[in-house]
């Protein structure tokens, strides 16, 4: 019961959230990332589209309410939403992964997410999917269609199955190295020092941030368009000139920065036992 109360919580957090930050239902176009990865998200909660000659696969789904947003922006770039045969998460968070039930409902799309996500997204509590998951994933797991192969790999802390995604595409001559990360984010209320519910998640924040490192990225992407700049690029994408979302500085640099703030709040945490993340 304790349990189920704390998923309601998250679930009501990110609901009420959702109500403060306009942009996370905030329709923008759809476009070209590069190669055949495309933006189809809101103007901050992050949606990908790889399109390949066997079908697609979308890499999250948002919230419920956003699902025609989603379809609308693949439909309005030429794709057929029906062609979706597979949906990944990034990390089973409702404004992630709220409406996968929904997509793999009218698509008949293969639901494929990490191991420890799964008891989440399977879940049928308040702000939860409650979507059967076709494929259980583990770290280094591959996914592939069409020609197109996605790496999935665990970095978890935010969730205990949150997953960055790793691809290559080929734009301009190029091989381009994609990470989507998951989330490196310690979230306010979370508890890094004597949590009950997650006992080892400090230590898996730190496994995260040595992934995250190890990781070659020229395309710097994520689970929001806020980790990465995201509408600020598009400006700078629709003016001409080089791919801004080419930024392999701008990822080591978002990675140290995520790394500092976290381990600035754990050891805040180890001088006051039973804190929270937010708390003075």
């Amino acid at each position: 019961m304790i349990r189920r109360g704390l998923f309601s919580l998250t679930a009501l957090t990110a609901t009420l959230l959702a109500q403060g930050i306009p942009d996370w239902h905030r329709a923008i176009p759809g476009f070209k990332i590069a190669g055949n990865l495309y933006y189809v998200g809101t103007a901050d909660l992050a949606v990908y589209l790889i399109t390949t000659p066997q079908g697609n696969i979308l890499i999250n789904s948002d919230f419920k309410e956003d699902v025609p947003t989603v379809r609308a922006a693949i439909e309005k770039l030429g794709f057929k939403y029906s062609d979706t045969k597979i949906i990944l998460i990034s990390h089973a968070h409702g404004d992630h992964d709220e409406g996968t039930g929904v997509i793999k409902n009218d698509t008949g799309a293969k639901l494929m997410v990490m191991d420890a996500d799964v008891p989440q997204e399977e879940s049928i509590a308040r702000g939860r999917p409650g979507a059967k998951v076709d494929r259980v994933l583990h770290d280094g797991d591959t996914v592939e269609l069409g020609g197109s192969k996605l790496t999935a790999r665990l970095t978890p802390g935010h969730t205990k199955g949150c997953t960055t995604w790793t691809m290559q595409v080929q734009e301009g001559g190029r091989t381009l190295n994609v990470v989507i990360i998951g989330s490196p984010n310690v979230n306010n209320g979370y508890i890094l020092v004597g949590n009950k519910d997650y006992p080892q998640i400090a230590e898996d924040y730190v496994k995260t941030f040595a992934v995250l490192k190890a990781l070659p990225c020229d395309l710097f992407l994520g689970a929001h368009g806020a980790y990465f700049g995201m509408l600020a690029k598009l400006e700078k994408m629709k003016a001409g000139g080089p791919n801004p979302f080419i930024d392999s500085a701008g990822y080591l640099a978002y990675v140290s920065e995520r790394e500092d703030t976290f381990r600035k709040e754990w050891a805040r945490e180890k001088q006051n036992p039973g804190s929270r993340m937010g708390e003075k």
